[in-house]
């Protein structure tokens, strides 16, 4: 098959590597001539562990490239894929689809033969039918059909969820549009993968709910961890017990600061305001984006508290600003709300992240960036642990400890034990949904 993959950011990058690799000629375009000069140097704009060498490996097969040509990636293809960004628009929450509904008018200009538009990005339901709409209305007798796509891939484990996916859903309303999304998933069908065909609404729906499901866990389970706090249970305890039901299942029941990143705060916001104007709110998913807001200022607090109520004056290392590990990704992360809180209550605020600093330098202005936690914490007052990278999973507390003023642990990833923090002389400790000790007399 021979694809065009329009857009390069993270799905649209992500996912033309990974169809090279099944053997398809894809060209991935896109508008911005800076991005495809560093992708025909071999250079990856973003980063996501193992995308530079399988980018390598399909370019020096001759199966991918990247051009700024759209009407000629076009022309040439089965099968074209929209996979632009949908942010948030301002103002009313809704998804943007400013760029997809661009993207297909000049998709209808270029096509040549009968081609399959297949939208990647997420998008609210009905959307796929407009592009149809705008597909047709400019070329109407075109020979064409539109499916549905979405992404299900998980930032720093991306390329095997592609390739071992829980499941590929597709909508499509004929039989030609399936047997071309067949033949371009026929790898994993083979590999006995599950493909889940259905009509577009269905499609564009599991999208939103499968991701509103899972910021709905993350968010109960957070809830959950502020009640322990309260009655002295210990939310890890409690996530094992309810996680062991075959039901509810163990996967993103781990208490932390709140959800983040690209596709959550998105898509929770989309959904519910897809209620809004068919007449029916989603009422749990808007108490979802209510609550995990709440629970990033709840951290602010729990820092604030440990510093004894004020971080005026004081030095405060921040591990971690990813809104996970794995990723540059900074969007909506936690670090966001937390970090500009800290440094406007007037502390002196360095930072440590392996991969954050490219764009955390330009989010997190007043902060100081280290190389090594350990810098970090040189005569600081607290150390806070906002993202678990492994570099931050097996820290020397101990050195750790000796280099602070004031040691002070704010675990808010409840890697470490607290008895294991007062062992190496931390005075105070504070994790998420667990008895801490020091700060509030515990």
């Amino acid at each position: 098959m021979k694809i065009a993959m329009i857009g390069t950011g993270y799905v649209g990058l992500v996912s033309g590597v990974c169809f090279s690799d099944f053997g398809h000629e894809v060209i991935c375009v896109d508008k911005d001539p800076a991005k495809i000069d560093m992708l025909n140097k071999g250079e990856v704009p973003i980063y996501e562990p193992g995308l530079d060498e399988l980018m390598a490996k399909n370019v020096a097969a001759g199966r991918l490239s990247f051009s700024l040509d759209l009407a000629e990636a076009v022309a040439q293809s089965d099968a074209v894929f929209i996979a632009v960004g949908t942010p948030t628009r301002r103002g009313d929450g809704h998804a943007d689809l400013t760029y997809v509904f661009a993207a297909a008018e000049e998709i209808a200009a270029a096509i040549e033969g009968y081609t399959v538009v297949v939208t990647k990005s997420t998008v609210p339901v009905g959307t796929n039918r407009r592009v149809k709409q705008i597909i047709h209305k400019a070329r109407p007798d075109l020979e064409f059909d539109v499916a549905s796509n979405p992404e299900f891939l998980r930032e720093g484990a991306a390329i095997d969820d592609f390739m071992r996916p829980d499941r590929v859903v597709v909508g499509v309303q004929t039989d030609a549009a399936s047997e071309v999304m067949a033949d371009i998933y026929r790898p994993l069908f083979l590999r006995e993968f599950p493909i889940v065909t259905t009509d577009l609404e269905s499609a564009e729906m599991i999208k939103y709910a499968a991701n509103a499901f899972l910021a709905t866990k993350i968010t109960f389970v957070n809830e959950i961890a502020a009640l322990c706090e309260r009655v002295g249970a210990d939310v890890k305890q409690v996530s094992k017990g309810i996680g062991l039901d075959g039901r509810i299942g163990n996967k993103f029941l781990h208490a932390g600061p709140g959800y983040g990143g690209s596709c959550f705060p998105k898509d929770t916001k989309a959904l519910a305001r897809i209620g809004q104007e068919h007449g029916l709110p989603m009422q749990i998913t808007e108490t979802v984006i209510t609550v995990n807001e709440e629970m990033k200022r709840r951290m602010i607090d729990k820092i604030m508290d440990m510093c004894g109520g004020s971080v005026n004056g004081k030095t405060i290392a921040v591990l971690g600003v990813t809104f996970k590990p794995n990723t540059d990704d900074m969007r909506d992360a936690p670090s966001l709300t937390i970090v500009p809180a800290l440094v406007g209550g007037g502390a002196k605020v360095r930072v440590v992240d392996p991969q954050g600093r490219h764009e955390g330098e330009a989010l997190l202005p007043g902060t100081h960036w280290a190389d090594d936690p350990y810098k970090a914490a040189q005569n600081a007052d607290a150390v806070v642990l906002l993202t678990e990278w492994n570099e931050f999973r097996a820290l020397d507390l101990k050195r750790l400890a000796k280099r602070m003023s004031a040691p002070r642990l704010a675990d808010l990833r409840n890697i470490y034990a607290a008895k294991d923090a007062k062992r190496a002389g931390f005075e105070a400790y504070t994790s998420i949904g667990r008895i801490g000790y020091g700060y509030d007399g515990a």
